[in-house]
């Protein structure tokens, strides 16, 4: 590599004259001053690299010709062939031309004209490829410094060649009369341009710009939105994108329906020092109907303002204290599914305040609910303020094991309902030890105390849930030992093992009496919980009464297969049948003595097949008293899952009421570029199974089926949604939504 200084007159090498060329493979770097022996900034060098360099007899032309490479500050230039003027400072590039710029932009032509700074000059038939893979094409171009002109252009980012190397059509591409490319905005501008679709013009543009794949904030209208939904007919969205600073922006929606009033769409960016902040809200003014008992007869309440709000955040306040929010409130119970932002059934709006350090963890949190089912009556919900928790774990052992101290208080408030304060402390230390023979010994103790105050306890959403009026107190100690054993050994051409595990757990009869139940309510027997402490969710039930729980794990591990597999059950001392039915419903599996059997299976066949099995077996009569099978097959772009859930329990309480359902969803991609995609929820529940029960049979609760077209320029997709159940104003139909995305020119 030899150095000549930019637009320099007769120049000496070393202490030679420059007259002759230089030889073949010349390399190397020579420092070249200017007369006078002024120093040379690096900026003003201009590298060369060639097979052969030489000087014309005048000394003004550097000619440099095979593999030849030209370089100044961050800018490159290669060719077959370059003539420098020393006098002149133009630069005259031929043949394979490429010219790269700092960003790595890449100009390839016939011929280039440039000046020393490699920056300025004019371009015929050029190529010009942008790092997000977009392509410009030119029959001439004039490029100053960061801002490069295009006449006769075309632009697309889509493959001009297909998988074997052929030449094919561009999915798009945008013809303009002139394209502006301004580096520094990172923004490419048309004049008199038309879309093109596999070579047909769609759309004429008299003028408009969208930013290069560099550029990291910048405003304009994004690809429309089209939805067809049955209560508000076809829907367009315009969205525009409004990107304020490196840290925030904000997007705006207008939403034009033919069924209905307009609505607008808002969503707001920000990120702070501390962490990120956004906000979402949909809004309208708009007739409002609501329905009658039967569901049948409509309620015309009239326009008025409907909307949605959300917003969430997290904040990091030092290395160990952070913040995090979520605020979803609505206006009315049908709106969110009336205008498709969600089916949820209750808004959560929640805070956190939390301090995670090595060995402990503090939160102190508020929540809040909405709830949008036409059962709920806001009377009832309960507002949280505050919650607080704290676990501390210290790293040294006590006698050999663990010990944990722990802490929760709460304070629930309803304006028409039961109101709960509580606050609890527990201490537990755990230790295990290995016997000679392999068994693991986990010995637990556990001592718990418990203060409640309840108000208005007749208000309780049911009886069973109220607590005695005025303030309770309970001590609840316990201890338990623990023995597993596992066996292993080959098996099959991989390694089996074979765990039994029997736990002994004791503690006193059921102190629950005259305390309330705000979230241990979901009570049921399950895998997860068998060899638990307390089996009950939540803080507000304790398990009392001696047990022995017992069950035994088995693994299987070679290439390409993994199974696992477990089973228990538990048989609990002292509580008659009738003492335990106070305590547990008839129909969770712990409403006796001895308990229902569950268990789980996991199977993984490779990385394409994954089965997972739980169930519930009936203690007396094998009945199968909960069935849950979900089984995933394929990879990332071709896959299904199936999901089977038979619930035969009887419970009769809440949520917690039998049904039977089936899921099922998948995507299967073909032709490279395509895929069709589908998912189904079906309610099978008979009046047999639950009199309670909407349906009498196989019924589609929602479906969905679609189509896709993706390749690296171009997203096309079309999809079709079928809802089966009306909720008041939210009536059953169907949703079309068209999905249309030319890459590179929107968001």
């Amino acid at each position: 590599m030899a150095a000549l200084p930019a637009a320099a007159a007769s120049q000496t090498m070393g202490s030679a004259a420059v007259t002759d060329p230089l030889p073949p493979a010349a390399g190397g770097d020579v420092s070249l001053p200017r007369d006078g022996g002024d120093v040379i900034a690096p900026g003003d060098i201009i590298e060369f690299g060639a097979d052969q360099m030489e000087v014309d007899e005048s000394g003004d032309v550097v000619t440099a010709s095979g593999n030849v490479e030209l370089r100044r500050d961050a800018w490159r230039l290669t060719a077959d062939r370059i003539d420098y003027n020393r006098t002149t400072g133009a630069v005259l590039a031929r043949g394979n031309v490429i010219s790269i710029d700092p960003e790595g932009n890449q100009v390839f032509a016939d011929e280039i004209t440039l000046t020393d700074s490699l920056k300025d000059g004019a371009v015929d038939n050029m190529l010009l490829v942008l790092n997000d893979g977009g392509r410009l094409a030119a029959q001439g171009a004039s490029r100053q410094d960061r801002l490069i002109t295009l006449r006769r252009a075309v632009y697309s980012p889509c493959a001009v060649v297909d998988s074997e190397g052929c030449p094919q059509e561009p999915v798009w591409r945008v013809r303009a009369a002139s394209i502006r490319y301004d580096r520094d905005r990172h923004r490419l501008s048309y004049k008199k341009a038309r879309l093109e679709m596999f070579g047909i013009p769609i759309l004429y543009l008299p003028s408009f710009s969208h930013p290069d794949g560099e550029a990291e904030r910048v405003s304009g209208l994004l690809i429309p939105e089209i939805k067809i939904q049955r209560q508000l007919g076809i829907g367009l969205g315009l969205p525009f994108h409004v990107a304020q600073a490196p840290d925030r922006d904000f997007t705006v929606t207008p939403w034009f329906y033919t069924e209905a009033a307009p609505a607008l769409q808002l969503q707001a960016r920000r990120l702070f020092d501390g962490g990120p902040i956004q906000a979402d809200a949909f809004m309208t003014y708009a007739r409002r109907i609501d329905f009658a008992a039967d569901n049948v007869t409509e309620l015309d309440r009239g326009n008025r303002f409907r909307g949605y709000l959300g917003v969430k955040g997290r904040f990091q306040h030092s290395s160990t204290w952070r913040s995090t929010f979520s605020v979803r409130l609505t206006t009315d119970d049908t709106f969110n599914r009336r205008y498709d932002l969600d089916f949820d059934d209750t808004l959560r709006s929640t805070y956190a305040l939390e301090r995670v350090t090595t060995d402990s963890y503090l939160s102190i949190s508020a929540w809040a609910f909405q709830g949008l089912r036409a059962t709920d009556t806001f009377g009832e919900s309960p507002f949280v303020l505050p919650i607080v928790d704290y676990d501390w774990r210290p790293v040294d052992t006590i006698l050999g094991g663990r010990l944990q101290v722990a802490a929760n208080s709460m304070n629930l408030v309803r304006s028409d309902g039961q109101n709960v304060q509580r606050a609890l402390a527990f201490g537990r230390w755990e230790r295990s030890v290995y016997t000679p023979l392999g068994q693991r010994l986990t010995a637990t103790a556990l001592l718990r105390g418990d203060l409640y105050n309840v108000g208005r306890p007749d208000r309780a959403t049911l009886p069973e849930y109220a607590g005695d009026r005025g303030f309770g107190a309970r001590a609840i100690p316990v201890a338990a030992l623990e023995m597993e054993w596992p066996f292993a050994g080959a098996a099959l051409g991989g390694t089996q093992t074979l765990s039994p595990r029997v736990q002994l757990v004791i503690t006193p009869e059921s102190s629950n009496d005259g305390f309330p139940n705000e979230d241990s309510r979901a009570i049921e027997l399950e895998d997860i919980s068998l060899f638990e402490l307390n089996r009950f969710p939540g803080q507000d039930r304790f398990e009392g009464g001696s047990r022995v729980t017992y069950g035994v794990a088995y693994t299987l591990d070679r290439p390409g297969l993994a199974l696992r597999s477990e089973i228990g059950q538990s048989w609990s001392f002292g509580a008659n049948r009738a003492d335990r039915l106070v305590e547990f419903p008839a129909g969770t599996g712990l409403e006796d003595r001895l308990s229902d059997f569950v268990g789980r299976t996991n199977v993984k066949v490779g990385g394409l097949v994954e089965v997972t099995h739980r169930f519930r077996v009936d203690r007396n009569s094998f009945a199968i008293r909960r069935n849950e099978i979900d089984l995933s097959l394929g990879n990332q772009r071709t896959y299904a899952t199936v999901g089977y859930l038979k619930l035969n329990r009887n419970i009769g309480l809440e949520d917690l009421e039998d049904r039977t359902e089936l899921r099922a969803g998948g995507r299967l991609a073909f032709a490279r570029f395509w895929s069709v995609f589908g998912s189904a929820i079906a309610d099978l529940t008979t009046r047999r199974d639950n009199p309670n029960a909407v349906g009498n049979g196989f019924r589609f609760v929602r479906h969905r089926i679609g189509a896709e077209y993706e390749d690296e320029c171009f997203r096309f997709g079309i999809s079709w949604r079928r809802d089966l159940i009306s909720d008041r104003d939210f009536r059953a139909g169907s949703t079309f939504q068209l999905t249309l995305s030319f890459k590179t020119l929107g968001r």
